[in-house]
Formats: C-alpha cells, sequence, structure tokens
C-alpha cells in the first residue's frame, strides 16, 4: 500500500505525506431526525467519493476504536456521559429534567445508537491524535468529528461530545504546544472555553459573528489569565468570498505559527462556511476553503484534520473530498466518476460548484483594521511559551491493524485536572436553518438515509466511569457552568 512516501519532505512545495483516514462503516446509518439539518450520511458520501477517486489506496485506512467511558470523562463530566450512555428515545419521556439540565432534545434530540455515535467520531478524532503522537503519520483525517459545540457538562449545537477537546488533550501527552484552527462558519466555542486559560493550546476561529450561532467569538475575546492572548477570534459578516478570506487567514495563521510554534495542528474543517449552505451564509468556495488546508498542511507539521459543520450535504461531500485530495498532495479531476451518489450531485455532476453573487459585507477597510487588530494582539505573545518540566504520561496502546483485533484496551490516560471558570457562560441561540429554494433539492432526497436497526450489541458501553470521575473529575461534575482544563500537568 503507498502510504504516502517520505515522513515530511522539507519546504512548502513537498507533496507527499503519510496520510492516515479514520472511517467507520456504520457511521452513516445514525440519523438525527426527520427534517434535522445533520445528517451524518454525508460522511458515507464522502467516504464514496473518495473510493472512486481512487484515493483511499493512497492512505492507511483505519476503522476507529470507540471511545469508552473513561476516555469522554479525560472533559467531560461523569453524570453527563452516564446520561448520554442511558439516555434512549423510549425512556427520554421518563427524562424531561435531565435532559434540559443537559440540553439535550432540540437542536441535540435523543436518537437511535446517540452513545455509540458519540463513541465513533470520538474514538477517530484521539486515534488520529495517537497516530501523529506514535509517528505513524503526517496527517490524520476523521470527517465524522469536528464537533466543536459541546461542553463539559451539556449538548450544543448538534454536538454531543467535544472529540475536538479530548483528541487536543491526547497531543499535549507529547508537544508542549497545540494548535487549533477553525474553519466553520460557526464559533469554536467549546474548544475555545476548554483552554480559554492556558498558553500551552491556542485556538483560532474565524466565524461568522452578529446576531448567529452560538453568539461568542467577539474580536475582545482573548484568553484568561496565563491563557490571555492565547484565543483568537475573527468575527465575520455575511457574503465574505475566497479573497476577503484569504486576505486575513494567511498573514494571520502565518504569525500563529511564527510566535506559538506549535508541535501539532488541529484544523476543524466545518464545511458550512461553504457558498450554498443551508444554515450558512458565507460565500466561499470549495478551493477557497481548501486553501487553507493547503496553507496549514505546507508548515510540514503534524496535522489533524477534522469536519464539523456543512448543511448542504452534496457541497459536504465534495468539500471533504477535494480537502482530502489536498492532504494528499492530488489534484482531482472536476468531472465525478460515477457512484452510488451520483445523483445527489446534478445536473453539473462536478466536484467544483461556482459560487454566489451574494453582497460580501466584509468591507476592505474593515478587514485591514481586524487584521491589524489581531497582528497587533499576537504581537504582546511570550515568543513559544515554554512547559514546566513533567513526567510524560503513559502512550497510549494503539492497534497497528486496519481492522477489528484484539488489543489492550488501555488506550487514553487520565493525566490533567479540571478546574473552575470564572466567566459565567454565554446565552445560547439555535442554529437557525435557512430554507432558501436554491439551497433545496437533491439534499433532501431520503435515499438511502434513514438507518437500519442498529444491533443492540454495538450500542454497549464498555469499562466503568466511577474511577474516572474519582480520579479525573474530583467532585466538579455538577458544576453549571464549563470548565477549562488545567494544564499545569
Amino acid at each position: 500500500m503507498d502510504t504516502g512516501g517520505n515522513s515530511l519532505p522539507s519546504g512548502p512545495d513537498g507533496k507527499k505525506r503519510k496520510v492516515s483516514y479514520f472511517y467507520d462503516p456504520e457511521v452513516g446509518n445514525y440519523y438525527y431526525g426527520q427534517g434535522h439539518p445533520m445528517k451524518p450520511h454525508r460522511i458515507r458520501m464522502t467516504h464514496a467519493l473518495l473510493a472512486h477517486y481512487g484515493l483511499l489506496q493512497h492512505m492507511h485506512v483505519v476503522k476507529p476504536l470507540p471511545a469508552r467511558d473513561k476516555d469522554l470523562c479525560r472533559f467531560h463530566a461523569d453524570d453527563y456521559v452516564s446520561f448520554l450512555r442511558s439516555i434512549t428515545p423510549e425512556s427520554q419521556q421518563d427524562n424531561l429534567r435531565h435532559l434540559k439540565r443537559f440540553n439535550v432534545g432540540e437542536d441535540c434530540p435523543v436518537f437511535d445508537g446517540l452513545y455509540s455515535f458519540c463513541q465513533t467520531y470520538a474514538g477517530g478524532s484521539v486515534g488520529g491524535a495517537v497516530k501523529l503522537n506514535h509517528g505513524q503519520c503526517d496527517i490524520a483525517v476523521n470527517w465524522s468529528g469536528g464537533l466543536h459545540h459541546a461542553k463539559k457538562c451539556e449538548a450544543s449545537g448538534f454536538c454531543y461530545v467535544n472529540d475536538i477537546v479530548l483528541a487536543i488533550l491526547e497531543l499535549l501527552k507529547v508537544h508542549e504546544r497545540v494548535l487549533y484552527v477553525d474553519i466553520d462558519i460557526h464559533h469554536g466555542d467549546g474548544v475555545e472555553e476548554a483552554f480559554y486559560a492556558t498558553d500551552r493550546v491556542m485556538t483560532v476561529s474565524f466565524h461568522k459573528f452578529g446576531d448567529y450561532f452560538p453568539g461568542t467569538g467577539d474580536i475582545g475575546d482573548v484568553g484568561y489569565g496565563k491563557g490571555k492572548y492565547y484565543s483568537l477570534n475573527v468575527p465575520l459578516d455575511d457574503g465574505i468570498d475566497d479573497e476577503s478570506y484569504q486576505m486575513l487567514f494567511k498573514p494571520i495563521m502565518g504569525k500563529v505559527m511564527e510566535v506559538f510554534k506549535p508541535g501539532a495542528v488541529v484544523l476543524q474543517c466545518g464545511a458550512d462556511s461553504l457558498s450554498g449552505d443551508r444554515l450558512g451564509c458565507f460565500n466561499l468556495s470549495i478551493k477557497g476553503h481548501a486553501e487553507c488546508v493547503r496553507y496549514m498542511r505546507s508548515f510540514n507539521v503534524p496535522l489533524l484534520l477534522l469536519g464539523g459543520g456543512g448543511y448542504t450535504i452534496r457541497n459536504v461531500a465534495r468539500c471533504w473530498c477535494y480537502e482530502t485530495g489536498v492532504a494528499l498532495g492530488m489534484e482531482l479531476e472536476d468531472k465525478m466518476p460515477q457512484h452510488e451518489y451520483y445523483e445527489y450531485f446534478g445536473p453539473d455532476y462536478t466536484l467544483h460548484v461556482a459560487p454566489s453573487n451574494m453582497e460580501n459585507k466584509n468591507s476592505r477597510q474593515m478587514l485591514e483594521d481586524m487584521r491589524a487588530k489581531l497582528l497587533d494582539n499576537l504581537s504582546k505573545l511570550q515568543h513559544a511559551p515554554s512547559v514546566q518540566f513533567q513526567e510524560r504520561p503513559p502512550d497510549t496502546e494503539f492497534p497497528e491493524a486496519d481492522e477489528d483485533e484484539d488489543v489492550k484496551d488501555e488506550r487514553w490516560n487520565h493525566d490533567s485536572d479540571v478546574k473552575d471558570d470564572q466567566r459565567k457562560p454565554q446565552s445560547g441561540r439555535v442554529k437557525r436553518e435557512i430554507l432558501e429554494p436554491e439551497a433545496m433539492g437533491t439534499d433532501d432526497m431520503q435515499i438511502d438515509e434513514r438507518p437500519r436497526e442498529l444491533d443492540s450489541t454495538f450500542t454497549d458501553s464498555k469499562g466503568s466511569i466511577a474511577a474516572a470521575a474519582e480520579a479525573q473529575m474530583q467532585g466538579n461534575s455538577n458544576k453549571a457552568f464549563d470548565q477549562p482544563v488545567d494544564m499545569n500537568l
């Protein structure tokens, strides 16, 4: 198998990368419910495109190990994880108080196999971090991950478990500093809050700001205490196009890489920032969106690529397929090969779609002022903050086989504490669907979308959260607000 050639060739023009791609064939079977804009089916469509473009043969394809209770409790409260494990569509009417407490019900519905879905997408992201830590790949890809809104004690914005925070915690076992970059149209609030008070993780989010979910991510939100200036927010207005976006992205991220010097980068590639998204209002082309991937890849730093939002599912599949090609250093033909979801991509049956003629409300002066302000914030950073010497947490054990194999079940270790956060949470808003005539079409076809009956054994959990709760949460699991992760390990 061609796994991408030599590891991290020098120079931005180096093409080959060892890429590990995480995919569970079951992930497309999960179904949020009739009319819900989040459709895991888009992951299966993406996989079909990757297969028929011939990309799978150039990657190490890995079925993720499902995350266990204690893995999820490295960040999430034990009682919240227990709730996710036990709640079912049949039992939810008897658990209304818990549904309200954990913000489950509307944006984040209870559906068949909910907990196994969380285990699957979280397992892929943490598994990717493990592969990067062990030097087994240069780029790890998990398009089912990137659910950036989930909080320590509650679901939010279609997200139940924050796989990104869990993956970053895994990367911090090996790397002194980890950079998180978010190009979803929504602010990456859950990840920012988790690391708001540390200088070991820098979070950078490019997002729509204003009367828009989740209502956070002002340019003045820069971090707290030791983490001051290690949170960077780029608030944007409707209609931003490729040129305007890159006018900010490249100079800002270039400066971040220069001063922060991360050992690893996590890039959340939410595709709802594309033109024509059902919930979005940006005007990026697929190539413009993928240029962010190309640019971050050029730094030759271990890179974890994750999914996220994206609600015009034919364009989500197009985007993540093309960006997988970017990760591999391969250019894909625009004419789409025949495959099982070919009818979704009519009438043109091409990989790329033209952006619209919508107005760009981001004036050049506004963008220049914002860029200057953010670069000034970066100038206040201590260059590459050092980490106090500490004992390195044990390596995670990880299977070498592509498919299921007997492995020791001690993969992720509890090596960080959770502490109270001084800040009050922002009031939540609901993700609103924009139902415009041109946005409707084949996305609403019910082709192969409702899942078959899930095997009951697939939803069984492994391990106990009791020990994890005692060792990790230290009695803080019932706090009503979110708490950042303590990096003083």
